[in-house]
């Protein structure tokens, strides 16, 4: 027997299974990354059908007495275990095709696993996604009381609960018109902060004219919050996060008042070194 041939034999072989392993994890981790993908480019393709009509379009839909959102409402959620009070997320199915106003004895008897709305599918692959919501209700189980948080047209999309050994705050950034002008009323177009006390039972609102709140902290243990907005400086109605400035803000929820954190003196003093104009 020919010992170097078979020692050449046997690299060849190897050779060639390496390579075909390689080959393997190559196709699929191509495989893996390619579905990966398309999730995440599904998910962010829908993201601009989230929310609620712009008030134009409405007004469009009701000059011929149709609709193409209906309410759908979620599962309520325990916030107070004491005193048995939950909060039921109030969100809407978007309709393939506009339908006549009058058609409200088909609403409360809807097949929601039918093919009838075209945003269906999205919500059931969305794992992650919190949800596209139009308003919120508080119910008190125990004295069998409802009660309608907004009467304004609203969109919002993720809910907090805070919890203090008094109250339980329930928080959201939501929008309550279209500003970016795309026909959507949703998380594109600029928010405040929304802020419900369960034990007050008020609701209290933060926001500046031309911002975004895109982040809020309670400080500490208190009820006082900092609070993160987003400068439309463009002034095109949405806040562009690569592009746009942030700005900070103390919020007292006793006085109502939003107080400036960097003073205007600081504030001129970083935006000078920043552009080099403070120099001897």
């Amino acid at each position: 027997m020919n010992i170097e041939k078979v020692k050449k034999y046997n690299q060849k072989l190897l050779a060639v299974l390496g390579t075909t392993v390689a080959l393997m994890a190559l196709i699929g981790l191509i495989s893996i990354l390619y579905f990966v993908g398309m999730e995440i480019g599904s998910s962010f393709g829908n993201k601009s059908e989230d929310g609620i009509l712009s008030d134009e379009k409405i007004e469009l839909l009701q000059k011929e007495n149709k609709r193409q959102q209906i309410v759908s409402y979620q599962i309520p959620e325990l916030v107070d275990t004491v005193n048995l009070i939950y909060m039921i997320p109030v969100s809407q199915k978007t309709l393939n095709n506009p339908e006549n106003i009058e058609n409200d004895e088909v609403v409360g008897l809807l097949d929601m696993n039918g093919g009838k709305f075209s945003s269906e599918r999205k919500y059931r692959s969305r794992r992650s996604y919190y949800g596209s919501y139009n308003n919120l209700l508080i119910y008190d189980a125990k004295n069998e009381k409802l009660n309608k948080l907004f009467e304004e047209r609203i969109s919002f999309e993720k809910i907090d609960t805070k919890y203090f050994k008094d109250d339980v705050f329930i928080a959201f950034m939501a929008a309550n018109a279209d500003s970016f002008k795309d026909g959507v009323i949703n998380s594109n177009d600029l928010k405040k902060l929304y802020i419900y006390s369960v034990k007050e039972q008020k609701l209290k609102d933060v926001g500046l004219n031309n911002a975004d709140v895109i982040a809020y902290k309670f400080i500490n243990e208190s009820k006082n919050l900092l609070v993160q907005f987003g400068i439309d400086y463009n002034e095109d109605g949405k806040y562009e996060s690569s592009k746009e400035p942030k700005i900070l803000r103390s919020f007292n929820y006793k006085s109502g008042v939003l107080s400036e954190i960097v003073s205007k003196d600081i504030h001129t003093q970083l935006q000078k070194k920043l552009e080099g104009s403070n120099k001897e």
